[in-house]
């Protein structure tokens, strides 16, 4: 038995925040429900390439960018702007627990689809919305993308190269406002179903990419707000911990130049460090003896760790350094990265049977759980082709019958 199952959720997200949410939400064991608009779907079914190929080689219109959000899902087609596709939502309300949406503002109230209203319908619904800028302030209308976020919320002004070093703001390689809202967005839906058990009552969930941002600035919002100071971009450095950065090393064997993450967390593993490299003193110097001074003298200790590091490869460094238990580690390609043999033995790939497709290797869901573990192949659903479920759920969930099927896909309801 899954951890959620018997929990159902109705889910008219798309992109991102929102499906990384709900796919969540799948994994542990939800029936999620997702609504998508008829012939076109989610948007990110067409942000490609690169495309899935199907067992012929042929390539279909599933985007991997879609694939990798949306596993354990059940897709139906309805037509929301419709009154009658409206009115199917409020029907599919009444047998689920959660609602989840990302739409803008107002937009929800217009097809009397908002928290209100579905709350009249169903009192024990947790019903989360997910925008940008949330349900209030002066932005609350604005539509919020997370690239847009990432600038807003500070991030890409602590993220990239230092300036006197040619540096300027960057943003993270994935949309991680979007994958952070959607994971707060889970945590506040369990607890808000906690709360219904206990009271038989549901709750709205305002969830804004912004706030979520700003939330996630953690040591560097908690550094400005103690001293005042404006952090700045430290490229591949740590603001509060030296050394613990990007070092360059010997060149590669076939002379290009290497790189590897050098993470010193306490003043016992820097001592540590300074053995391996075979400079005791500078563990022993007052200028560098305690974090806090290595981080004040920064600027003297770096130049001097950067020569001593030039003077072994990578694999000398990372053996070396690994059996004296000081933290660090290779900056690995993907093709690195999933040829691993940690990543493998933990199972971050799955392989599922897609309908297009025999063998379909997706990222799997980090969660492990000993005793309700997550819903992988063969228990699970792979991510739904358009539409694929919608005659299964208008008849299981809502008892519907073929002409009642037929009369919606006339008028394009369905």
């Amino acid at each position: 038995m899954n951890s959620l199952q018997g929990i159902r959720v109705l889910d008219l997200s798309r992109v991102l925040a929102g499906p990384w949410c709900t796919q969540n939400l799948a994994d542990l064991g939800a029936d999620v429900i997702k609504i998508e608009r008829p012939g076109q779907g989610d948007d990110t079914r067409s942000w490609g390439p690169p495309f899935l190929h199907d067992d012929q080689g042929q390539e279909t219109r599933e985007a991997a960018y879609y694939l990798g959000a949306n596993r354990n899902k059940r897709s139906v087609v309805c037509d929301i702007a419709q009154e009658q596709g409206q009115t199917l939502i409020r029907e599919l309300v009444r047998h689920c627990d959660v609602f989840v949406e990302n739409f803008k503002v107002g937009d929800m109230a217009r097809y009397g689809l908002d928290a209100r209203s579905l709350l009249a319908i169903n009192p024990r619904l947790v019903y989360c919305s997910i925008t940008g800028f949330g349900q209030t302030g002066p932005y609350a209308e604005r539509a919020g993308y997370d690239y847009a976020i990432q600038g807003m919320g500070g991030l890409m002004s602590v993220t990239g190269e230092r300036d006197d070093l040619g540096g300027g703001p960057q943003k993270v390689g994935v949309a991680v406002a979007d994958l952070m809202t959607g994971m707060y967005a889970t945590v506040a839906i369990l607890a808000a179903l906690r709360h219904a058990e206990r009271t038989g009552k549901g709750q709205q969930i305002d969830m804004a990419l912004l706030d979520t941002q700003v939330a996630m600035l953690a040591n560097l919002g908690a550094n400005y707000l103690v001293s005042g100071k404006v952090p700045g971009r430290a490229g591949n450095a740590h603001q509060n911990i030296v050394p613990y950065q990007v070092f360059e090393v010997a060149p590669s064997a076939d002379g290009q130049r290497d790189h590897l993450i050098l993470a010193v967390g306490n003043d016992g593993q820097y001592a540590k460090f300074c053995e391996v490299a075979g400079r005791p003193e500078l563990a022993s110097d007052p200028r560098f003896a305690s974090n806090r001074q290595r981080v004040v003298n920064r600027a003297e200790l770096v130049p001097v760790l950067e020569e001593v590091m030039k003077t072994r490869s990578k694999a000398d460094w990372l053996s070396a350094l690994e059996a004296a238990k000081v933290p660090c580690g290779a900056i690995n390609s993907l093709a690195e990265v999933f040829a691993d043999p940690q990543v493998h033995e933990r199972g971050m790939v799955k392989h599922w049977q897609h309908p297009a497709r025999q063998d379909l290797s997706l990222v799997a869901s980090p969660m492990k759980l000993s005793a309700t573990p997550v819903r992988g192949p063969g228990q699970g659903l792979p991510p739904p082709l358009l539409g694929q479920h919608t005659e299964e759920v208008l008849t299981s969930v809502l008892g519907w019958d073929a002409a009642k099927l037929a009369e919606l896909k006339t008028q394009k309801i369905i």
